[in-house]
């Protein structure tokens, strides 16, 4: 929007400067009185030469004459009855004479050495018609001028605002894929760029939610039927050692879906937080180091190895959450490696790359980009616990993008296995 407002700002003034220009130099034209009244001074330096040629004394009859017999409003008078400064006074005997506007009309005076003391004056009717005529048009002719300005500078916006409208409708009418199409000749592009960001996040959730919803009613099906098949048989049972194992079981089950909905439940509230994120500076070495202390129960429960490589660099991020989604690709190393893990970290360009490799039986090229997925789990070879959703991952994949990063998955090539790499923007704190 500031293009917009220095570009309305800049083309006004222009507009206004260029129209004020031409039809200045137009009306300089077409009101200059020496142009004008060439003729007339052509008249009344021919009446003066006439006059020079009689006696003084018989000059002033001879001038009612003249005004009689030619019509005109001609007087001859002293040149002390002007009451005009010296400058003035001099151009009377210029080529044409001085011409002197008033509210009626134009007085044309003249005289020469031959003449002096004495002038001649003639009165010159003001064009009225002719002038207001010419006012009105080039009025006109100003504000016509401005509007096209302004309408070769707001045409784009309109039109750029058409495009968002219809963008804006077909996304209420259901189509969460559309977008504006970018432009360089737009006014509003931070506008249409938040536009697409917001279609985009909100495509993101109701995908999200359908899927949610879709993997919750899949998945609760199991515990539901093991209840069901848990009530009626103790039902139909009066062994009361029968009866325990069914309540025992149906304790397990309810369990098992209070912890699914715990874990969806806190998926579905995690973009809450997208806005809430505080950023705060650490040292990655022991950072890093102070996440794998937290995992190493299940770590050496798994009689796996785990080692770090990384710099003193100062990281800057927020912690609480780069480190859940640290912890989330350790967590996940430690359900598939066979012996080791590798965690290594360093800072690019001001970009932060942190890797966490396994020995284990690495991810099928086709779910590379699967795995990030909410709900996501593969079957294949990479045998998930019973209490995993495919929702760790996901988080990670919701960090990253909170950091304005990214995160990926590759073949180790030095354990493997799978190999995920965490990237985040690195800004000063």
């Amino acid at each position: 929007m500031k293009k917009f407002y220095i570009s309305l700002l800049g083309s006004a003034l222009l507009s206004i400067i260029v129209l004020g220009w031409l039809i200045d130099a137009f009306s300089q034209q077409a009101h200059a009185p020496l142009d004008e009244f060439s003729l007339q001074s052509q008249i009344i330096v021919g009446l003066s030469e006439q006059l020079t040629a009689i006696k003084p004394q018989a000059r002033p009859e001879k001038v009612t004459q003249l005004a009689r017999d030619f019509n005109l409003a001609l007087n001859y008078k002293l040149n002390q009855s002007l009451a005009l400064p010296s400058e003035l006074l001099d151009k009377m005997q210029t080529q044409g004479g001085l011409i002197l506007e008033d509210e009626q009309g134009f007085y044309m005076l003249y005289t020469n050495d031959a003449l002096s003391p004495y002038h001649l004056t003639m009165r010159l009717d003001k064009p009225y018609e002719s002038t207001q005529r010419n006012d009105i048009i080039l009025t006109l002719l100003f504000y016509t001028g401005l509007c096209v300005f302004m309408g070769f500078i707001i045409t784009p916006l309109a039109k750029r605002l058409t495009v968002l409208n219809d963008a804006a409708k077909q996304f209420a009418s259901g189509n969460v894929k559309a977008r504006i199409k970018p432009s360089r000749f737009t006014y509003i592009k931070d506008v249409e760029l938040t536009f697409n960001r917001m279609a985009s996040q909100i495509e993101k959730l109701v995908a999200e939610n359908k899927l949610m919803a879709s993997s919750l009613s899949h998945d609760i099906r199991t515990p539901i039927a093991c209840l069901r098949f848990g009530v009626d048989a103790a039902l139909d049972t009066h062994d009361e050692s029968k009866i325990k194992h069914y309540l025992t079981r149906m304790e397990t089950d309810l369990d098992h879906m209070e912890s699914m909905l715990k874990s969806y439940l806190a998926f579905a509230t995690l973009e809450q937080n997208a806005n809430k994120l505080t950023y705060s500076s650490a040292n990655i070495k022991h950072y890093l180091s102070d996440i794998m202390s937290q995992l190493e129960p299940k770590i050496a429960a798994r009689s796996l190895k785990i080692s770090l490589e990384c710099d003193d660099h100062i990281i800057y991020a927020d912690l609480h959450w780069l480190a859940r989604a640290i912890a989330n690709l350790i967590n996940n190393a430690c359900d598939f490696a066979h012996h080791h893990i590798k965690v290594t970290a360093s800072v690019q360009e001001h970009v932060l790359v942190i890797s966490i490799a396994d020995d284990g039986p690495g991810i099928a090229q086709e779910n590379n980009h699967k795995v990030f997925s909410p709900f996501f789990r593969e079957r294949s070879h990479r045998n998930r616990s019973d209490n995993s959703y495919g929702l760790g991952l996901a988080i990670v994949a919701k960090v990253a993008d909170w950091h304005h990063g990214t995160v990926a998955v590759s073949k180790s090539e030095q354990l493997g296995g799978a190999c995920f790499t965490l990237s985040i923007a690195q800004h000063e704190g």
